[in-house]
């Protein structure tokens, strides 16, 4: 079980807000294989406070949608907390505060991971958040270890680990590495474990290095972290959260997607996507999808190649067509292993 203020999960795997990736179909596809919540993009609270077409894209959830977190960032307290009271009314289940991202244009624009090194200001963003957003609405933090590995930066983050609680937060996401860091080098599961154990029976949730079910299987037993949310694992690979549900309910790791199976679901993404963004757009951003669920397929390489080279809806589906027969005998499909995502590091936030 995985508790988020009022709401009650059965099972404790979020799929994290993944720029450019967690849009309304990838989120549909998690929820379909398993995933109890999940977070939309992460989104900037100048965009959801102006009127105009993205406002209305952000705010616009299908019924299916939820519970979904709506994940903020900003620099500026007033303008922050507007924009989560504006997310709140429109429908989401929670509000995330994102002090994480790592993106050098974001910390030269004083947002995300910058907030760490300003514990002042991200303070008062969260005491404002609270305080915009109605009570029954859970509001939640992401945040890395610090800044960086120094003693102060240790310092910043119980500082402002420690007030997010006192503010009334319903549960922070620790992600094991620096800001400095970004995606290089392991996620400190250690440290992880240690806020963990800090925060005694409040809800901590952990991050990084989670690309397999026995990842997440060992995290949440080596750390004790209430739950755990997935990024960049779960791009391409919806399978993750049916194979985690197994391991920790003591069965075996279920075997890998057939190719008919992941067939089947990359069509089932794929028209989610056309319905949400039309056909044209569709092609463009399934691309990416493409590359990643070619991970899984024996032919990985030559599956990858004409996903990357496909432009329209027509060479899209021609590469289903090709690589994904279901009439045609074909050897055993790939299993993702902790490797995986050098191929293709994608954009956790």
């Amino acid at each position: 079980m995985l508790q988020i203020g009022h709401l009650q999960f059965d099972f404790p795997v979020v799929q994290a807000a993944l720029s450019g990736y967690s849009d309304g179909p990838m989120r549909l596809i998690a929820r379909r294989h398993g995933a109890p919540y999940a977070l939309h993009e992460v989104v900037l609270d100048k965009i959801v406070v102006q009127p105009g077409k993205l406002r209305k894209q952000i705010l616009d959830l299908a019924d299916e949608d939820h519970p979904i977190g709506g994940q903020l960032m900003g620099a500026e307290p007033a303008q922050f907390a507007a924009a989560a009271e504006m997310m709140a009314a429109a429908g989401f289940d929670v509000v995330d505060i994102n002090f994480g991202c790592p993106v050098r244009k974001v910390l030269g624009r004083c947002r995300g991971g910058y907030l760490l090194s300003e514990p002042s200001t991200a303070i008062e963003i969260i005491k404002r958040v609270r305080d915009a957003v109605p009570r029954e609405i859970p509001v939640t933090l992401k945040m890395r270890r610090g800044t960086d590995g120094s003693a102060e930066s240790e310092r910043n983050f119980f500082l402002i680990f420690d007030a997010a609680f006192e503010a009334g937060l319903a549960a922070v996401t620790v992600h094991g590495r620096t800001v400095k860091q970004r995606y290089v080098g392991p996620s400190d599961w250690r440290f992880i474990k240690r806020v963990k154990r800090h925060a005694g029976d409040k809800t901590v949730l952990g991050s990084g290095d989670l690309f397999t079910a026995e990842d997440i299987r060992r995290m949440l037993v080596e750390t004790g972290v209430d739950g755990v949310t997935v990024a960049r694992g779960c791009i391409g690979n919806p399978w993750i959260y049916r194979e985690a549900r197994a391991l920790l309910a003591g069965d075996a790791l279920p075997n890998p997607p057939a190719i008919p199976e992941q067939g089947r679901v990359i069509r089932e993404h794929f028209d989610l996507s056309v319905a949400t963004h039309g056909r044209r757009r569709a092609a463009r951003i399934m691309r990416k999808f493409g590359i990643k669920y070619s991970e899984l397929h024996p032919e990985y390489k030559q599956v990858r190649d004409a996903f990357v080279k496909s432009k329209t809806v027509a060479d899209w589906l021609a590469v289903l067509e090709r690589w994904y027969d279901p009439t045609r005998t074909w050897p055993p499909p790939r299993r993702k292993n902790g490797l995986d995502h050098l191929i293709a590091p994608g954009a956790e936030l």
